[in-house]
């Protein structure tokens, strides 16, 4: 069967996504239309085709245990000099995007991987581009605002066309399962993760 390339995130819901997908064409971003606009919890993750049922299973597993949290997006941060990237902060639920993340490449499931760089959520806007066209993403989306309820996660395939495909989502359990913050409110923010 081979291999697949997978990403687990959550999606920025609409009209947010949209939106902040056409700002990032319009700074020159070429990837901007292949990557839905979102919160990486697994950045690009090669798996064998055959592991898709235990890897959906752990991630259904997951999402039942938790239940819906505040996503609040503001301002602007970059990841420059160590990495070309300009992103839309995530100042609202980046605890329970923490907590989430350790779960899904949680070391007894079938998304084990080390990360390249500290997990920080975020929403990226500019990735991998000019200098003067990155400086611009992040000068006018500085005062950029949304905020939503999150309610779900999701299993991405990237094609050969470099597309990335919903495969599946996971909605959180009905609001009487553990929280997906620790009860101690705690952020774990030590281990890695930066993907576009």
């Amino acid at each position: 069967m081979g291999t697949v390339t997978l990403g687990v995130s959550i999606a920025v819901p609409e009209p947010y996504g949209s939106l902040l997908q056409e700002r990032r064409a319009s700074f020159g971003d070429p990837a901007a239309y292949g990557i839905p606009t979102h919160v990486t919890l697994l950045p690009p993750t090669e798996a064998e085709a055959a592991d898709l049922p235990a890897i959906e299973a752990h991630l259904a597993q997951i999402a039942t245990g938790g239940r819906p949290f505040p996503m609040r997006l503001a301002g602007t941060g970059t990841f420059r000099p160590l990495s070309p990237v300009v992103f839309v902060q995530v100042v609202e639920g980046a605890s329970a995007c923490s907590w989430l993340q350790k779960r899904v490449r949680d070391s007894s499931g079938p998304l084990v991987r080390e990360l390249q760089f500290p997990y920080h959520p975020h929403v990226t806007v500019a990735h991998d581009i000019a200098e003067q066209a990155m400086d611009r993403a992040y000068e006018e989306l500085s005062d950029y605002e949304a905020a939503w309820t999150c309610g779900s996660f999701a299993l991405y395939e990237q094609g050969p066309d470099s597309v990335w495909r919903k495969i599946n989502e996971f909605p959180f359990g009905a609001g009487d399962g553990a929280p997906v913050v620790p009860a101690q409110g705690g952020s774990s923010v030590d281990e890695p993760s930066l993907h576009p």
